[in-house]
C-alpha cells in the first residue's frame, strides 16, 4: 500500500438517503450508519462456510418451529435490515432468522426474529459494542455473538432485549469446550450441534 494512500479518500458528500440507496448495485459490500456508507471487509472463506452452516442449522430448527405455530420463519446471510429511512440506517448481520415476507417487502427490525454476527478481529469492536447497541434501540429481540477458533464456533454468546432500556441483557453463553449439544428455547426451540458449525 502506498504510503499516502489517505490522501486519495474523498468524503461523502452529503448523507444517503432511501431513494439514492435502492439506486445502487446490490452486490456493493456497504452497510450505512446515519446516512453514510460504511465499507464492510469481503468475508474470508471460512467466515462464510461458519454463516452458512450456522444458516442451516437455525433454518433446520425453523422449519420444526413452524409445524409447532410459530408462523412463517426463513434465514438468509448478510441480508440488508433497515433499521431506520431517516438518517438512512442500514445493517447486514452475518445471519438472520425473520419472519417470511413477499420479495418486493423491506427488511425492518419488526420483521427479525434473531440477528447475528460472527465476531473476527476487524470486527470485534463493531460487533461487540456498536451493533448491538444499534439492533436494541431499532427493536431486535434476540442478537447472537457467534466466536470461532481454530476449528469453527466455539462460543455463542446469547442477548435479550429489555424493552424498558431498548439494550440487551446477556441471557447465556454456550461453550464447545462445555460439551453435549445444548439446548435453547429462544428465539425458537433449538439443539446447538457443534460438529455442524465446524469448518
Amino acid at each position: 500500500m502506498p504510503d499516502d494512500w489517505f490522501r486519495t479518500l474523498s468524503s461523502q458528500p452529503h448523507p444517503l438517503t432511501v431513494e439514492e440507496y435502492t439506486l445502487l448495485p446490490d452486490d456493493l459490500l456497504i452497510e450505512v450508519v446515519d446516512g453514510y456508507v460504511v465499507h464492510r471487509p469481503a468475508d474470508g472463506r471460512r467466515h462464510q462456510i461458519v454463516g452458512r452452516r450456522l444458516a442451516d442449522l437455525l433454518e433446520k430448527h425453523a422449519r420444526e418451529a413452524m409445524t409447532r405455530g410459530y408462523g412463517c420463519l426463513t434465514v438468509a446471510n448478510a441480508v440488508d435490515v433497515r433499521l431506520r429511512d431517516v438518517p438512512l440506517h442500514v445493517r447486514r448481520p452475518d445471519v438472520v432468522l425473520f419472519r417470511c415476507l413477499d420479495d418486493g417487502h423491506v427488511l425492518r427490525p419488526d420483521d427479525v426474529v434473531l440477528a447475528v454476527e460472527i465476531v473476527e478481529a476487524g470486527t470485534e469492536t463493531t460487533d461487540t459494542c456498536g451493533k448491538p447497541s444499534e439492533y436494541g434501540r431499532a427493536g431486535i429481540l434476540y442478537y447472537w455473538i457467534v466466536r470461532l477458533d481454530r476449528t469453527g464456533v466455539c462460543a455463542v454468546e446469547r442477548y435479550h432485549l429489555d424493552q424498558a432500556s431498548m439494550t440487551y441483557k446477556h441471557i447465556g453463553t454456550l461453550m464447545r469446550d462445555e460439551g453435549g449439544a445444548p439446548e435453547v428455547g429462544t428465539p425458537i426451540p433449538m439443539i446447538i450441534d457443534w460438529p455442524e458449525l465446524q469448518d
